[in-house]
């Protein structure tokens, strides 16, 4: 047999070393033939195309938006998703799901805000929150019962209210009803409300939020009031929402001129406002119903020169007749009678005085005719009479049919045994029928809530109307989404709220983070809990637009005493619209409150933070600040935005899903 050239020349040692070399080779070749499909098919591990995900751990892997709108979400496991098992615990094919819980687990008693507490304004606190608790302890236990429905079945007086198609009243007769005409049915299309009244004359003023006077300055003359159509009253100490702010101010305003300021607010959130200070709007400003925004009126300062001369010189070339033009007074004098009439258009509130068109105001999204169930005049005038006419005689469809949808896709998913990675708790009111759909409808449908990864839930108390509450149960029982804490509903005791959502989070649906938000707040829940995860390790945390140093307001509606709060400045604290603390910062609240030790006050907000600063001096809490999370509305890649009416949720969720981007919706 013949050797081949190669065998010919190689020695013998070196030979055995290339058939090994190339048996190697062979089997290096057939092992990865079989181990591409398996790593094309499972991934790379740590790659990722999402850079921002580099740092968050493996097992806790999130997709993106878009990718959770294009494929279903896996079920959580039954056994503890905090272990390390090489892969998420979050794709367990298989789980086991409880009972909704319907009521705080909460413990109230008698004697629960007896202890530690002296006579002073903390105290009045702590008795409001005892009593509204007796009394909703008592409520609750009418409605479990099926007492309080039979009764309102069968009171007479629990029957709608009459809708007059007009009404009226004397300057007493609206006095008598603290300066407020009911509109039992709102307003509708050419509805309309005339005032008659006097402006008093300028006072002097030393209100510290309207002049800012410095040592030797005189006080500032002012005379100015304001006529409002409001909203429904929501809960005890909640301003009613502004429909329509007209504000005229004879004398006073910062610019020294008189000038006229109409607004919206919602939720203590004003709108941008729409001043007219005696210019006639531009040619191409939008209309309303044809007519501008702001009619022209003398001015000390106008000097005639709206056309300029060389407009003049061609109008008199072309021997075009020049219109003749009437150059009326500002609408409202110190002393003087006046008759303003609002009326609804098509497109906005129109307004008239003494027979003259003055403002017209566009509709804002968010607000509905049928809202405006009440009129109130106040501030420097005398009102000798009201009239509202071509009102509608039934009842408006602002009931809780309207906004409650009862789809099984809005419905709550069960809850997990387990624990989860974060648990929302949303503060709601009990009749805030809309804001809660517009939640259930936007970022609860996020692919992590529905798979029960996260859990979110409402917490409300109990309402002052009997009507809302047996509304409220029906929706308790459809959506399973409430957790009713038993207590009278009052502005200042929103922080038992806050209490039981600590409780829930911990004890309930036990979770690594808590978030805390209201029902008008929007939450990008990937994003929240990404943020919540660059914390490393086990540490306390406390995530949220952080205010430090921040001073009690000693003057105004917010006011707060010396009694309440001693000192200069409040702890640090995350503004309430939206924050996330950390498990054990959660159980030490709820314990501390159930021991009784617990301090209250009534802004929930730096209750928290005070909390918080207490927990801190036994175990250091990671202080992390944010602008994302939005005290004020909202700004584009935001966390979580504050203020969103019901339709703002809806349209910033349809972003997120078809742009794949957190953007604003500016309208209400």
């Amino acid at each position: 047999m013949k050797r081949g050239k190669v065998d010919s020349m190689l020695p013998p040692s070196r030979l055995g070393m290339v058939q090994i070399l190339i048996g190697a080779v062979f089997v290096y070749l057939l092992f990865i033939t079989f181990e591409i499909p398996h790593v094309l098919k499972h991934g790379f591990g740590s790659s990722g195309s999402d850079d921002s995900l580099d740092a968050l751990p493996r097992t806790f892997m999130l997709e993106s938006e878009e990718e959770m709108g294009e494929r279903d979400a896996t079920s959580r496991p039954t056994e503890d998703p905090f272990r390390d098992s090489g892969g998420s615990p979050y794709r367990t094919p298989q789980r086991r799901t409880r009972e909704v819980k319907k009521v705080s687990g909460l413990v109230f008693k008698d004697t629960l805000f007896d202890a530690n507490v002296s006579r002073d304004q903390v105290s009045e606190l702590h008795n409001a929150a005892r009593n509204a608790w007796t009394a909703g302890k008592k409520l609750w236990a009418e409605l479990e019962s099926g007492k309080l429905e039979f009764d309102l079945k069968n009171k007479s007086e629990n029957r709608s209210e009459p809708c007059p198609y007009s009404f009226i009243l004397n300057g007493s007769e609206f006095e008598a009803r603290k300066r407020v005409m009911v509109l039992p049915c709102g307003m509708t299309l050419w509805s309309h409300i005339t005032v008659v009244g006097t402006p008093k004359w300028a006072h002097s003023e030393y209100d510290p939020k309207i002049s800012m006077l410095k040592e030797g300055d005189e006080a500032v003359m002012v005379s100015q009031f304001m006529m409002e159509l409001q909203g429904l009253k929501n809960v005890e100490g909640e301003d009613p929402p502004r429909i329509l702010h007209f504000n005229p101010r004879l004398k006073g305003d910062w610019s020294g001129k008189p000038v006229i300021e109409q607004n919206t607010c919602y939720r203590m959130q004003w709108g941008s406002a729409l001043r007219c200070e005696g210019w006639k709007s531009r040619a191409d400003e939008d209309t309303v119903d044809g007519q501008v925004k702001c009619e022209k009126w003398i001015r000390d300062d106008d000097d005639h020169s709206e056309e300029s001369k060389a407009t003049w010189w061609l109008n008199r070339l072309i021997g075009r007749t020049k219109k003749v033009t009437i150059d009326w007074p500002y609408p409202f004098a110190e002393g003087k009678l006046f008759v303003l009439t609002v009326s609804a258009g098509l497109e906005g509130y129109h307004i008239n005085v003494d027979g003259r068109h003055l403002t017209s105001f566009p509709y804002r999204t968010g607000f509905a005719l049928e809202d405006a169930t009440g009129l109130s005049v106040n501030g420097d005038i005398d009102v000798h009479s009201v009239l509202a006419a071509s009102l509608p005689t039934s009842h408006p469809s602002f009931a809780p049919s309207m906004h409650l949808e009862m789809v099984s896709r809005w419905k709550a998913p069960s809850l997990p045994y387990g624990h989860v990675e974060l648990f929302i708790g949303i503060l709601s009111a009990g009749n805030h029928f809309a804001e809660r759909m517009a939640v259930r409808k936007s970022w609860m449908q996020h692919k992590l809530i529905k798979s029960s990864r996260v859990v979110a839930r409402f917490f409300v108390a109990l309402h002052g109307r009997n009507e809302v509450n047996m509304e409220l149960m029906k929706e308790v029982g459809y959506f399973g989404d409430i957790v009713i804490v038993p207590y009278m509903d009052n502005y200042d005791l929103v922080v038992l709220k806050t209490v039981a959502i600590c409780e829930y989070g911990i004890r309930t649906v036990p979770a690594k983070y808590i978030m805390k938000c209201d029902d008008d707040t929007f939450v990008r829940v990937d994003a929240v809990l990404k943020e919540a995860w660059k914390v490393h390790g086990h540490r306390s945390l406390y995530i949220g637009n952080i205010n430090y140093h921040h001073k009690p307001l000693r003057h105004g509606k917010w006011a707060v005493t010396y009694e309440e709060w001693p000192e200069e400045d409040y702890p640090s604290y995350a503004n309430g619209p939206g924050y996330v603390l950390s498990s054990d910062i959660a159980k030490f609240i709820v314990s501390d409150f159930e021991k009784h030790k617990l301090r209250l006050f009534k802004m929930e907000d730096v209750s928290m933070g005070m909390w918080v600063e207490q927990f801190n001096n036994s175990k250091p809490v990671e202080y992390v600040h944010s602008l994302k999370f939005c005290q004020f509305g909202c700004i584009d890649d935001y966390y979580t935005a504050h203020y969103q009416s019901p339709r703002q949720m809806i349209c910033m969720w349809d972003k997120l899903q078809h742009q794949g981007k957190p953007q604003c919706c500016n309208m209400r």
